[in-house]
Formats: C-alpha cells, structure tokens, sequence
C-alpha cells in the first residue's frame, strides 16, 4: 500500500520530524518519564521516540491506517541504520562536530530568549545539559542514518520499463496533483557602496585595536559580533574541518598563527575579525567577529532599479530570461538552471499554496510568461536581496498520470526501489544483532524477524 511506503524506510522524513517535536514534548505532573521501546545493537528506542512520530502524523493526516506498531518499524529500521553506520569505516565519524554543532545550536536558539531558564522552560527541559544532549543526540542519528541510507542505495536506478510498472501497480493510490506553479527568478545581491564597506572596516580595526589594548576576544564577540551561532560563546567555533568554511574565511584563518588576529577579511556574510585558537592536522579551531553586509535602503532601492532594467531588456527581446539569470542572478541554486526554482520534490513545480507569501503577493494577478517588477526578499539565509520573478508554467490540479508527471513517477519508483534495497539490508543484519523490544508491542505484525530473544554480537 502507498500509505505504508510513505513510512517505511523513507528515511530522513521522520528524522525531520522528530527534530522539530522532541524538544516540544510535554509530561504531566506524575507521568512516567519515559520507556525503552526497543533495543537495536547499541540504540535505544524511547516509548516517546514512537509517540512523537505518531502525534506528528496525525497532525499531517498522514496516519490513516497506520498503526503504532508500524511507526516502531520505522524507528527500528533507521536505529539499525544508525548502527551500522557508527561500525562503517567509509563513514566519517563526526562525533566531535557534532556535539560543537548542538552547542552552537544551543546557543542560536538562546540567544532568541531572554535568559537560559526561559528558553529551557519553553522547550521542557530541566537544564542546559539535558537540552544539549537531546540536540546532540537528534543531529547523530540523523547524521548516521542518512549517510547509511546513501551507502545502501547509492547505485538505485530505475528504468523506464520499472517506472511504468510502478504506475499501473499503484496508479488508484497515487495522490491527486494540487495547482502547481513553475516559476524562475534573477536574484541579486544589493551591492555596498564603498562608504559602507570602509565603514564596517574602521569599526572592525577598532574593535582589533581594543583586543590588542586589553579587551578579550570574547567578550568584544558577545557586543558587537552579528553571527547568532557563535555570538553567545565569544564567537568560538571549535573542530572546524578544512573546506567547511566560506574560503575567504578559512584562507585566512590557516594563515594565522595561534593566537594571532587577522584584518578585516570580506566574504559572502559580511567583514570578518578573525583569530586562531588552535591548528591541529585537518582541523581547527577559531573565534570570529561578523558584522554583517546588510544593505541600506538606498542600496536596495539601487539594485531594484538595476533588476527593472533587465526586465525591460528580456521584455524588449533583447536578452532571453534563461541568459539574464545565468549572467546577472547570485543565486548559485539557480542561475545555471535558466533560474528555475526547484520544488521540493526536486522538479520543477511548486504547489501554489506553499508559495511564500511575499513572492505570492507580487505574483497576484499574473499569467505564464508575465515577470514581476523587481521586490525586495530574503535568501534562506535571512540576506536581504531583490528579485525579479518569471512564471514558466501554470498547472492546474489533476489525478497523477505517466503522460504528465513521468518524473516525478519515477522519483516516486525509485524511492520504492531504495526502501527494498533498505529492507533487504536490514533483514540480512537482524540475525546477528541484539535486539530487545518491550513486551507492550508482543501483538505487533512486524515485517521484519524482529522479535526474538538476545543475540550474542
């Protein structure tokens, strides 16, 4: 049934779930804490690990003859993944990244509260501690299950004879196609004038000046540093490998010595103050000052000005859309697909509701072919840019079928063949794994040899 082969082994989807919602759960006065669900190797599957997904689901309409047996399945599956992958030497073991990325995550989301005890109240922990290690623990299997899932089915392919055979197999279960919109965009950057960026320089220098006086790095990163992940730890990141970095960042960091601080250093965020904590083999570790690129008004109002002009260049025929967004948009998704804005199921189509609201507003009233004047928006990394947008296509809601939607039949086929692919390696991993599930789950059908008693390793 489809409604199955949306939970079983499509993994990545609850993972996301469960990241979004763990931190929100909420216990009673005199409720059990929690149970362990089940036991996979070295994994544990919490009683609430279960809850989570099913209550997500229910909220998406998604559990309709789906079965709390069937969402522990799914865990069981990808704690398995997880498994295996901590014991695959292909996989980078990124435990110490890890953990300094919940930190920062930590820190990110403290600094959206006023003080610690109100961010942990919000979100139902006890303590710092605690909240660290549910984050830590959410990013490690995601980290590992994910990239044993890539493992498993990296050489997943589907011919066209497979994809036609999916479609006559599940053609009555296959979802109706809601409006969809096919649109492509020139986005740029605003430009800083140069007034601007010696002014984010001089304040830089000064801030240096005053390091070199006496004042720590850390606390000038907490007053004036603008990067929300590092801000609230003196802008510290520590075990940074080499490549993770905007390289005029990382050039610069390597060509310090411990200790030492840079000058200003530009990149794509903003001006830099950069200093070295500690170099050691692939990684390192170093603090840094942003002040952020952030356009002025008059800026924004200049690239509007020079985006409206392109407009009127594709409008006049003088220049095709396709060449403009190659030529002049500084979005890298895009500018080398004609600007074509992906959906989210990796086509070319996006449903119309799911449109954010500043770009539906600016396409209200518009047809195929018709391009937005330019507008101001945010990137997804909260930047401030203009962009001017071109509706390719209009598509209007429809049953699913082979003649119009071959692709995305076939990404839905292939997901098919990846979940076997998953199936068939984890059902040759369960006899020589431990595995203990909780005797409230004895009534459960599970497709896998699941149950049995402990296994030696």
């Amino acid at each position: 049934m489809i409604n199955k082969l949306k939970i079983t082994f499509l993994f990545g989807v609850f993972m996301m779930i469960f990241s979004s919602n763990m931190m929100k759960a909420q216990l009673k006065q005199g409720e059990l804490v929690d149970g362990i669900a089940a036991v996979i190797g070295d994994e544990i599957v919490l009683e609430s690990d279960v809850n989570e997904q099913m209550n997500y689901a229910k909220q998406q309409g998604a559990a309709n003859n789906v079965s709390k047996c069937d969402f522990l399945e799914n865990l069981l599956n990808n704690k398995l993944l997880v498994y295996e992958a901590k014991k695959d030497t292909l996989i980078e073991n990124r435990s110490a990244a890890i953990k300094d990325q919940a930190n920062a995550k930590y820190q990110q989301l403290l600094s959206q509260f006023p003080d610690e005890k109100t961010m942990l109240t919000a979100y139902k922990f006890r303590n710092g501690y605690e909240m660290k290690n549910a984050i830590e623990k959410i990013d490690t299997d995601t980290y590992y299950g994910q990239a044993k899932y890539q493992r498993v089915t990296e050489k997943a392919d589907v011919t066209p004879n497979e994809v036609t055979d999916f479609y006559n197999q599940y053609k009555s279960q296959l979802p109706e196609i809601k409006d969809e919109i096919s649109l492509a965009q020139i986005e740029m950057t605003p430009k800083l004038t140069e007034a601007h960026k010696q002014d984010l320089i001089n304040r830089l220098k000064k801030i240096k000046a005053d390091i070199q006086g006496g004042e720590t790095f850390e606390s000038q990163a907490r007053i004036y540093s603008e990067d929300e992940g590092s801000t609230a730890n003196g802008g510290l990141y520590k075990n940074i490998n080499k490549g993770q970095m905007v390289k005029s960042f990382e050039a610069t960091a390597l060509n310090l010595q411990e200790g030492e601080l840079s000058e200003p250093v530009e990149s794509e965020f903003g001006y830099h103050l950069i200093q070295l904590v500690k170099k050691s083999g692939k990684q390192y570790d170093a603090r840094h000052i942003l002040l952020k690129a952030t356009p002025t008004d008059d800026e924004i109002k200049t690239a509007k000005a020079k985006l409206d002009s392109i407009r009127g260049l594709i409008i006049d025929g003088k220049m095709t859309f396709k060449d403009a967004a190659f030529k002049f948009s500084d979005d890298k998704r895009t500018k080398f697909n004609g600007g074509v804005i992906p959906g989210s199921d990796g086509s070319n189509k996006i449903e119309r509701e799911s449109v954010p609201g500043t770009i539906s507003y600016e396409l209200a009233g518009l047809n195929k072919n018709d391009i937005t004047t330019a507008f101001d928006d945010v990137d997804d990394r909260q930047r401030k840019v203009v962009k001017i947008i071109k509706i390719e296509d209009v598509i209007p809601a429809h049953q699913i079928k082979l003649e119009t939607d071959y692709d995305r039949i076939k990404q839905m086929a292939l997901n098919k063949k990846k979940g076997e692919m998953v199936e068939k390696f984890v059902n040759s991993k369960l006899p020589t794994t431990f595995i203990s599930i909780d005797g409230r789950y004895d009534d459960c059908q599970l497709k896998g040899s699941w149950k049995k008693d402990s296994i030696k390793k």
